[in-house]
């Protein structure tokens, strides 16, 4: 009789420690999600309290006997964690013990300079470690990147110009132009940065590279603000004010108003679609083109027309100026 009293007690028991109103079986009944954040070398117990500190639960114990029966010689993992209002201890205690984090965006733009983006990254504080070693100017994949509340710094540029890298590898069998100019991954990239600086309409660009291609094959001077604004700026900061006739005598290898051919190097990080951009230009006999006062340009083939065109935007100009003073 005692022997079926006890055992009946512990069947109570353990019935209640898997499905009692804080069974570590039992779904959560919080009024919402909650974000807990693990550091590094924290223990167990500590994680229990944490949870209890938070108001998952009650008493640290529903966490550690979960983790016991779970995982009980396998290391929970330290990271960002979003709980369910209605996850179980058990569940919970799996999901740390697997490593499922919160997973973070982070957008890079196209046409930012390699500078812009170690800022970008040493200001994003929910990543960790310094930048050791910064890339070449150019060779970041401007796109979306994933990442997870501690990831290395030094690890996610890293993996931006990996992507770059395998980009150029995935395109360059696709090359459609011939330009000698653009005859190696490096040049496509130092080309592909001054359209993505020259123009962020998509349906521009292919024709905005067939001005430059067309330039570059007769030895006429690209004459492209951004790479002056690049030879001024020296790549470490964005330019806060208009350029002046005196800019464009600037003397260096990236002022494309004073040096035939194509800079040393990119002048930003171009984006995909600049880049297939260069590797595919249309096919035109175009030399010029200028700003049209909606956001796009105007494309001419000779200077006289180009000069007709030019008046025309300057007109444009100043009064939107007027209109924007007004």
């Amino acid at each position: 009789m005692r022997l079926t009293l006890v055992l009946g007690m512990l069947s109570i028991s353990v019935l209640l420690v898997f499905y009692g109103p804080e069974g570590i079986l039992t779904k959560g009944s919080r009024n919402s999600d909650i974000t807990i954040l693990i550091k590094p070398g924290t223990s167990s117990f500590s994680i229990a309290e944490q949870f209890v500190q938070e108001g998952v639960f009650s008493y640290p114990w529903f966490f550690l006997v979960a983790q016991h029966l779970h995982y009980p010689k396998k290391k929970l993992k330290a990271g960002e964690y979003l709980i369910s209002k209605t996850a179980s201890p058990w569940a919970i205690v799996n999901q740390i013990a697997e490593g499922r984090t919160v997973i973070r965006k982070l957008t890079i733009p196209e046409g930012l300079m390699v500078s812009q983006i170690v800022n970008i990254l040493e200001n994003t504080d929910s990543l960790s470690g310094k930048i050791r070693s910064i890339p070449p100017e150019g060779t970041l994949l401007p796109e979306t990147y994933s990442y997870s509340y501690g990831d290395d710094r030094q690890k996610i540029l890293n993996h931006m110009q990996h992507s770059m890298t395998n980009l150029l590898n995935e395109l360059w069998p696709q090359k459609v132009s011939k330009n000698p100019h653009t005859n190696t991954p490096h040049n496509a990239l130092v080309l592909a940065s001054i359209v993505e600086k020259e123009t962020r309409l998509p349906v521009e660009r292919r024709r905005v590279a067939s001005v430059f291609l067309n330039r570059l094959k007769i030895g006429m001077r690209l004459q492209a603000d951004p790479t002056v604004i690049y030879a001024i700026t020296e790549g470490k900061h964005a330019l806060e004010r208009e350029l002046t006739r005196k800019d464009l005598q600037t003397e260096s290898p990236f002022n494309t108003y004073t040096v035939t051919g194509l800079p040393p190097s990119p002048i930003a990080c171009p984006g995909r679609a600049s880049i297939e951009a260069v590797l595919d230009p249309e096919t035109t006999k175009d030399l010029y083109f200028v700003a049209d006062g909606t956001g796009g340009h105007v494309f001419s083939s000779n200077l006289k027309d180009h000069n007709q065109r030019v008046t025309t935007w300057r007109k444009i100009s100043r009064r939107q100026t007027q209109e924007g003073k007004l």
